[in-house]
């Protein structure tokens, strides 16, 4: 399994606008893609600003087959129907590490 770690940076004002866009947007996108497991999103009690999302995939090669024009045409809709700017301040990849019995 893979993991998939995003950090953005939202107004607190705008954010659960851009939770409810995400799931609508993103996550119904990203769930007919073979491989995808599931998505969370995290909010920082700390930082009303910071919002970390973890989305799970089954392997690397069925996370990076999605064509890049078609993460952008998701990207732009995502962007006019949000209507306010945000920023990405992190993207990592994680591999899960599972132990033997």
């Amino acid at each position: 399994m893979v993991i998939e770690l995003l950090k953005f940076r939202i107004a607190p004002e705008h954010r659960e606008k851009y939770i409810q866009k995400d799931s609508e947007i993103w996550t119904t996108a990203l769930a007919n893609y073979p491989g995808f497991l599931g998505k969370e999103l995290w909010i920082n009690p700390n930082d009303p600003t910071e919002l970390v999302m973890i989305i799970t995939w089954e392997t690397r090669e069925q996370w990076k087959s999605i064509l890049q024009q078609e993460i952008d045409a998701i990207t732009e809709k995502f962007d006019q129907e949000l209507g306010f700017n945000y920023e990405m301040v992190e993207s990592s990849e994680y591999q899960v590490r599972k132990f033997p019995n």
